[in-house]
C-alpha cells in the first residue's frame, strides 16, 4: 500500500453566511466563486524560504506549466517540469498554500511522486475557475492567489490565525469573524508567479502587527521578505465596508488584488 502524505492548510470554522455590502453593489465579483461564502479562519505558516526559492519559482519552465494548465491532478501528471519541481520539498510547500488559496475546500490535487501521493487541499477559493478541467490561472488569479501566500507568511514558521478581507467572493466576512478578529495589521499584494516576483505590503495606520510576516519589532521592515510600501492609508484607495484596502500602489501598479490581514 502506497502511502499518503496530507499537506494542508487548517481550516477552523466555515459559515454560510453572506453579507450584500462586501461587495459594492453593481460590482462585478473578482471570481465566480461555486462555494458558499465563508468565513476565512485560517492558520498560517508559509516560510520566506519555500516563498522564495522553491523549484515552483526559480524554474520558469515549471512555473509556465503550473499556471498555464489547470490545476488538477491530471495536469500536472502530465507536466514532466512541474513534476521535476516538486521533487524539492520547498516546491511541496508552495504548492501548499497556492492550492490552499486558489481552490474552495473539498476540493484538492493529487500528485504521485517517487512511490509517494501527495495531496494538496483547497481552502479559501480565490480562484476556482484554476482548478477547472479546461482552467489555467490568468486574468486576476495570479494577483489574488500571490496576495493570499503574502499573507500566510510567518517569520518563525509558526502557525497564526488570521482573517482575511478583500473584494473576492470567496471573502465574504460574517459578524462572528468581524467580532473575532478586530485587529488590522496590514494588507498584501503583488505577483509571486512572474519573472522577478512582486511582494508587497503596507501597514495598517498606527499598527505594528506585520512583525509576524517580517520579524523585528513590526516598525523596521527593511530586511522582510516583503517590501513593506509604508501604511495603507497612503498607498491604497479608501477602506472597503469590511475593513479591508482595495487599489493599493506597488511597482508602479495600482493592483486591486489585495488581500488584508485582521488578527485576535
Amino acid at each position: 500500500m502506497r502511502n499518503r502524505i496530507v499537506l494542508a492548510i487548517s481550516f477552523l470554522g466555515l459559515v454560510s453566511v453572506c453579507l450584500p455590502a462586501c461587495i459594492r453593489e453593481g460590482e462585478p465579483l473578482e471570481e465566480e466563486s461555486e462555494t458558499a461564502a465563508q468565513e476565512v479562519f485560517t492558520k498560517n505558516a508559509f516560510t520566506k524560504n519555500a516563498l522564495k526559492a522553491s523549484a515552483l519559482t526559480t524554474d520558469r519552465l515549471a512555473t509556465e506549466a503550473l499556471t498555464g494548465n489547470p490545476l488538477t491532478s491530471a495536469a500536472i501528471a502530465g507536466s514532466p517540469d512541474v513534476l521535476s519541481a516538486l521533487r524539492d520539498p520547498m516546491a511541496r510547500e508552495f504548492l501548499t498554500y497556492a492550492a490552499g488559496c486558489a481552490l474552495p475546500a473539498g476540493e484538492s490535487v493529487e500528485v504521485s511522486l517517487d512511490g509517494e501521493t501527495y495531496v494538496f487541499e483547497g481552502d479559501v477559493g480565490l480562484a476556482p475557475a484554476w482548478g477547472r478541467a479546461h482552467g489555467h490561472c490568468n486574468a486576476r488569479c495570479p494577483g489574488w492567489v500571490s496576495a493570499c501566500m503574502l499573507a500566510r507568511v510567518n517569520h518563525l514558521g509558526e502557525s497564526l490565525p488570521i482573517s482575511m478581507r478583500g473584494q473576492n467572493k470567496a471573502l465574504d466576512l460574517g459578524p462572528a469573524e468581524r467580532e473575532s478578529f478586530p485587529h488590522r495589521e496590514g494588507a498584501y499584494f503583488g505577483d509571486l508567479f512572474a519573472p522577478e516576483q512582486l511582494r508587497f505590503a503596507c501597514r495598517s495606520p498606527g499598527s505594528t502587527l506585520i512583525r509576524r510576516v517580517c520579524g523585528g519589532t513590526g516598525v523596521d521592515t527593511e530586511d522582510c521578505i516583503v517590501d513593506v510600501l509604508g501604511e495603507c492609508d497612503e498607498i491604497c484607495g479608501p477602506l472597503e465596508s469590511d475593513g479591508s484596502f482595495r487599489n493599493c500602489g506597488g511597482g508602479g501598479h495600482t493592483i486591486p488584488t489585495t488581500v488584508t490581514i485582521f488578527r485576535q
